[in-house]
């Protein structure tokens, strides 16, 4: 049996933000909004990828580590087919890269922060 990826799932604080930085900044068409489980939530389309929203559940609470990232998880990589475009227009808009663009093997990668402290690779396949 072969195994792919199906979706991600992401329990955010603000919903909204999350779903205007997926939609503004990495291209993804919401999908529509939605309920997991009584929660407000939303799924979008990540070019052929779900990403789910959602914000927490009235028996859950969201915990952070003191330097504010979300445990559980390191990043989500989003593949671009710019990366130096993309690192400019997402400064530009004010996110900080905590890696710039640089190369490794046969690729570029670069780390950046998105809302809620969700660390976001962006990586541009070389040819």
């Amino acid at each position: 049996m072969a195994y792919r990826l199906n979706h991600i799932h992401l329990v955010c604080k603000d919903l909204e933000q999350m779903i205007d930085f997926f939609t503004q900044n990495l291209g993804a068409k919401l999908i529509g909004l939605r309920k997991f489980g009584g929660a407000d939530g939303a799924s979008l389309d990540l070019y052929g990828t779900t990403v789910n929203l959602r914000v927490p559940q009235e028996n859950e609470k969201l915990l952070e580590n003191p330097d504010g990232k979300t445990l559980g998880y390191h990043h989500i990589g989003i593949e671009v087919d710019d990366i130096d475009a993309k690192y400019k227009e997402l400064t530009e808009k004010g996110y900080t890269f905590s890696v710039p663009p640089k190369d490794i093997e046969n690729m570029r990668i670069a780390f950046f922060d998105g809302p809620e402290n969700v660390t976001f690779e962006l990586l541009q396949l070389k040819t």
